[in-house]
């Protein structure tokens, strides 16, 4: 079992001990700015902060990298801008590895299908696709659930993210303009509805 050094640390804005997974690593480039460590595998001393761009924005207001670094740093104008990248970028190699092992798929009667029998791990939307289309989807995936839950199965709950464009949905998966789509039972699949969660926790906190 892993120690509580390896599964915790400390948020150097708001001073609370938290789980990894609740926060964000930053470390100073070897050009001397601070960048995003998305992955928590970079060399050197890691500043921690809860993840959320309210929170990173806050830290850089409040001059906290510079405090838990005990050492002025260059700090990029706008770093909670460039976090949300830097883990949009993360959450995109996710989804083009998902499409290389077979375990996304896209439009809109795909992933209907996908839905009605029951592969699917996490929908995925267009931030730009049309009210209605996605109406649609989420109609189906609730009747999906309920017909499950009605023979006995209890499927969980399905989560459905709208976090990129869709011309940004389309250059991940080599598509042109992609609206709908959907990550299908699979690991490469479960790696990108983690970083897709951890974008949206990013995004709304």
């Amino acid at each position: 079992m892993a120690s509580r050094e390896e599964t915790e640390r400390l948020c150097a804005l708001t001073r609370e001990v938290r789980p990894v997974a609740d926060l964000i690593r930053f470390v100073v480039s070897p050009d001397g700015e601070l960048v995003p460590d998305t992955d928590a595998k970079a060399d050197g001393r890691g500043v921690w902060i809860s993840l959320g761009a309210k929170n990173v924005a806050e830290a850089q207001k409040k001059k906290a990298f510079a405090r838990s670094l005990k050492s002025e740093v260059k700090v990029p104008d706008d770093l909670s801008g460039l976090t949300r990248r830097r883990l949009e970028e993360r959450f995109i190699a996710a989804l083009s590895l998902a499409r290389k092992a077979g375990q996304l798929v896209t439009g809109a009667s795909k992933v209907k299908a996908a839905i009605e029998a029951g592969e699917v791990l996490a929908l995925l939307t267009a931030i730009d696709g049309a009210e209605d289309g996605k109406k649609k989807l989420t109609g189906s995936l609730k009747g999906y659930t309920k017909s499950a839950e009605e023979a006995g199965f209890n499927p969980g709950e399905t989560p459905h993210f709208e976090l990129l464009d869709s011309i940004q949905m389309g250059l991940a998966l080599g598509i042109e303009n992609v609206i709908h789509a959907a990550l299908i039972k699979g690991g490469a699949a479960q790696a990108a509805v983690q970083r897709a969660q951890r974008l949206a926790r990013y995004i709304a906190n």
